[in-house]
């Protein structure tokens, strides 16, 4: 008897369970098969999307720009306090080898195999540097020009600005050093911006025809196409962003992301499947 009775609650609360879910868009995400033909799989990170890849590299670069241009100019103004006949010999030298670091990280960056000669370069360094992975390297390099191009134009906006407060007169009477050094600042929330922004862009999942769902991970989520009434695009570099409008059956809200990142390719095949549903 007892037996009997908990097989029933068991039976019941199942059925509530499954009766009583409200509507939802977000599926638990299946195993997607790579090999299927009808599955469209995209990633889009800073190894495959040149927008992710110049927005992370401009950001984090523009934060170790900031840093090198306060180390540069204390270890700069510390070389002029020093004084006597030595001091434009100290700073030629330095100048010089701030350069040879800014053209090595530019030419390895503009060569072919730039990750290959980086690990070889690491490889004849005397202390031990462990095996980096070559999406580590690649990413470190990717930060190093960064700094570089950054380094360069916060430098340039100081040496403007002291320039023009060294000779007492503002740029066209109107703009004084005040304004390069703000000019320079202003770079920092920039850079904020633009890793908001790759970490926005950033995009992995696949698109299942048969099932007509798309799976999205980090986080998983799956969206059923059959509640996707409309789907909009627009185009940011090389990057799609969709907006879907979502159906509410039976007045009830249907939860799931508003707006998906997804290569162009990708974009056409989840708009075709959206405007081909009965």
């Amino acid at each position: 008897m007892d037996e009997d009775a908990t097989a029933s609650a068991n039976a019941d609360a199942n059925a509530n369970s499954e009766a009583g879910s409200p509507a939802d868009a977000i599926d638990p995400v299946d195993p997607v098969d790579p090999d299927d033909p009808g599955t469209v799989q995209w990633r889009r990170d800073a190894s495959t999307s040149w927008t992710v890849r110049l927005l992370w590299s401009l950001g984090v670069g523009t934060f170790f720009a900031a840093i090198s241009n306060v180390v540069f100019w204390r270890l700069y103004d510390f070389t002029e306090q020093a004084g006597g006949a030595t001091v434009e010999i100290v700073q030629t030298i330095f100048l010089a080898t701030i350069a040879a670091v800014a053209v090595t990280v530019l030419a390895l960056a503009v060569s072919g195999n730039s990750v290959q000669r980086l690990e070889r370069l690491l490889e004849a360094l005397p202390v031990p540097s462990g095996s980096p992975s070559r999406r580590g390297l690649s990413q470190a390099l990717d930060a190093a020009v960064g700094t570089v191009v950054m380094a360069g134009l916060i430098g340039g906006l100081v040496v403007v600005g002291r320039s023009v407060a060294a000779s007492g007169n503002g740029v066209g009477g109107v703009l004084g050093p005040a304004a390069f050094t703000g000019l320079a600042a202003i770079s920092i929330p920039l850079a904020l911006v633009a890793l908001v922004l790759a970490s926005f862009l950033r995009s992995v999942g696949a698109v299942d025809r048969t099932e007509r769902t798309i799976y999205l991970y980090d986080p998983d989520r799956a969206i059923d196409l059959e509640v996707i009434r409309d789907v909009s695009v627009r185009r940011i570099g090389d990057i799609a962003v969709l907006s879907l409008d979502y159906a509410q059956p039976g007045g009830q809200y249907v939860a799931g992301p508003r707006r998906i990142v997804v290569p162009p390719s990708v974009a056409e095949e989840i708009t075709g499947l959206v405007d081909s549903s009965p």
